[in-house]
């Protein structure tokens, strides 16, 4: 699977507040009493470059510097072999970095429409590395990370087994942990049993969440579980967050506005809440 629009950086070209989306697209494959009628899963089989558009547009009127993508089409038959992450990269005028949510010995790797399933991330700003982690266990086991300038990135899709999903995050604790700069982890956690399955990695890597209480994101249409978080290091300050109400996929986006405050403030900050 190609990773594109690498380029090494020149400096940042972000300005404070920064502006970071992250939505589960469902591969462009939209919502509707058609999804599983008359066979379950049904839609996901569907051509999407209509609904592909729609997506696009949305995201453009958001003006983000960031975006994640949980669920991008990297160029099956429903999109008509389009790669739904370059079209929106392009539209976006963003470098982007996608990768296979499977690990390269997955059966998924070499099925159709399954081979073409990814995670990404655009930014504006360029890259200055990107790595392409995979946990031990699970089908979706991708991690994301990107450095820019001034930031690390994680995006996640984890496991819909609780038992799997909580080895996960083990694990993506110790990639945190591993980080010198401020950084972010998102994504689709499928935390079904709500915000306290993340207690364990807040408490090792010191994130927080970027929303100021629960917000249900799934699904689109009458949202009852929060399954999508933004979590951040300490030396970020959230001056902004959204999810807006739209039915283009069965999560609601997320929209996060934040700068970073200078390493010692953050440490005061830090010591104050403790």
């Amino acid at each position: 699977m190609a990773q594109l629009g690498f380029a090494q950086s020149a400096g940042s070209v972000y300005e404070w507040p920064v502006r970071f989306l992250l939505y589960n697209i469902r591969y462009g494959t939209g919502t509707g009493y058609g999804f599983h009628f008359p066979i379950p899963y049904r839609g996901y089989l569907r051509l999407t470059r209509k609904n592909l558009q729609r997506l696009t547009q949305f995201i453009k009127t958001q003006q983000p510097d960031l975006v994640g993508l949980i669920e991008a089409d990297a160029g099956s038959f429903r999109t008509r072999r389009e790669n739904q992450v370059e079209t929106i990269a392009h539209a976006l005028g963003h470098y982007h970095a996608y990768q296979s949510k499977y690990a390269h010995y997955s059966r998924a790797r070499r099925l159709p429409v399954l081979n073409k399933q990814v995670n990404a991330l655009l930014t504006k700003d360029a890259i200055t590395a990107q790595r392409f982690h995979y946990f031990r266990s699970g089908v979706k086991r991708l991690v994301i990370e990107m450095e820019l300038e001034n930031l690390v990135i994680f995006l996640v899709h984890l496991s819909l087994r609780h038992k799997t999903r909580h080895e996960q995050l083990r694990a993506l604790a110790r990639l945190v942990n591993a980080v010198r700069k401020p950084c972010l982890v998102a994504g689709d956690f499928n935390a079904f049993r709500g915000p306290q399955e993340l207690e364990l990695l807040l408490a090792r890597t010191g994130l927080r969440h970027a929303a100021n209480s629960a917000l249900a994101t799934y699904p689109s249409w009458a949202p009852r579980r929060q399954l999508d978080f933004i979590l951040h290091s300490p030396e970020i300050r959230i001056t902004k967050f959204s999810a807006p109400n739209i039915t283009l996929s069965d999560h609601l986006p997320l929209v996060c506005d934040f700068d970073v405050r200078p390493a010692r403030e953050a440490a005061g900050k830090t010591r104050l809440a403790g």
